[in-house]
C-alpha cells in the first residue's frame, strides 16, 4: 500500500496569482543589481536553473554562490510579502481537503518535492494553512538538486521508502518525468499550464483535472482514507 505521498506545489495545491514572479524580480534585482527583465521557462523546473537561466538572459554567468544569495533574497522578500500572498493568491480548489483526506489514511506520510527551495516552500504552504500535514524533512527542494528525477530519488532515500510505496502528484510533464524515472506510481492534475493530454502523453499513470473530487483522488493514490 502506498505510504508515501510527494506533492508538487505550485498549481498543484496553490497559485501565487502572479506574486511568486513579482518576489522572484525583487530577489534576482537585490542578487544582480539588474531588473529583470524577462524570466526562463519556470513549469516544473528547479529554482536553481530559473535563477541561472534568467541571469543567462540578463548577460550574467552565475555560480553557486550567487544561487545561494538570491535563496536568501527570495527567501526574505517571502517572508516580508507572506500577508500580500496570501490576499492576492489562493489554496486550489479540493487541496485542504485532498491534504486532509490522505493524512486521515493509516501510515500514510505526505511530503513535498519541489523546485521551490525549502524556506519557500514552507511559506507558501503556510501562509495557505496547508502545511500542518506535511513531513518536511523526507522532501527534496530546489536546493538539492536542478533535475526533478534526482528531487524524487533523494526523497524516497530520505524516507527509505521503495518506489512502489510511494505517489507523487503534480501539473507539469516535468513532475511526471520526476516519477516515471524513479518508478513512481504519477498521478497528474491539470490545474496548470498543461493540458490532460499532455500530462497523459508524458507518461502519467493517472490525470484528473483537478483536485476538487477528493474521492477521487485518494482512490487514485491506493489509500484508504479513514474520513
Amino acid at each position: 500500500m502506498v505510504r508515501l505521498v510527494l506533492w508538487d506545489i505550485d498549481h498543484t495545491l496553490i497559485s501565487t496569482r502572479g506574486v511568486g514572479r513579482e518576489l522572484s524580480a525583487a530577489a534576482f534585482h537585490r542578487t544582480t543589481g539588474l531588473p529583470m527583465r524577462e524570466q526562463a521557462k519556470i513549469d516544473g523546473i528547479t529554482e536553481p536553473v530559473i535563477f541561472r537561466e534568467t541571469a543567462r538572459l540578463h548577460g550574467l554567468a552565475t555560480d553557486r554562490g550567487d544561487f545561494e544569495r538570491f535563496a536568501e533574497a527570495l527567501t526574505e522578500e517571502h517572508m516580508t510579502h507572506s500577508a500580500e500572498l496570501r490576499e492576492r493568491g489562493h489554496a486550489l480548489p479540493g487541496a485542504a481537503a485532498a491534504l486532509d483526506a490522505l493524512a486521515s489514511s493509516p501510515g500514510v506520510i505526505q511530503t513535498v518535492v519541489s523546485g521551490n527551495i525549502r524556506r519557500v516552500a514552507e511559506i507558501k504552504l503556510g501562509v495557505f494553512g496547508l502545511d500542518r500535514h506535511i513531513t518536511w524533512e523526507l522532501g527534496a527542494y530546489g536546493e538539492d538538486a536542478d533535475e526533478r528525477p534526482e528531487l524524487v530519488r533523494q526523497s524516497l532515500t530520505r524516507a527509505n521508502c521503495s518506489p512502489d510505496d510511494a505517489v507523487l502528484i503534480g501539473d507539469t510533464p516535468a513532475d511526471v518525468e520526476g516519477g516515471v524515472a524513479n518508478g513512481v506510481h504519477v498521478i497528474a492534475v491539470a490545474t496548470g499550464r498543461s493540458t490532460e493530454d499532455e500530462l497523459r502523453a508524458a507518461g502519467a499513470d493517472i490525470v484528473l483535472a483537478d483536485l476538487r473530487d477528493t474521492a477521487a483522488l485518494v482512490r487514485a493514490t491506493g489509500v484508504h482514507s479513514q474520513a
